[in-house]
């Protein structure tokens, strides 16, 4: 394990953690929603069993 990059991570406040949890949570969410009303077959057949997984309705 690199210490470095331990404590980098580790000297982040708790605001800054918090502020990229959510930033990465809204991205997923995003990447999510346009996937799953995109009308291409790829993108469809492409994130098809992920969708299910989450219970996001895509028929």
């Amino acid at each position: 394990m690199n210490t470095t990059a331990v404590s980098t991570v580790a000297s982040l406040s708790l605001s800054q953690r918090l502020a990229a949890g959510l930033i990465a949570l809204v991205l997923g969410f995003v990447l999510l929603g346009t996937i799953g009303f995109a009308q291409d077959v790829r993108l469809h057949n492409g994130a098809h069993d992920t969708r299910h997984a989450l219970g996001f309705p895509c028929h």
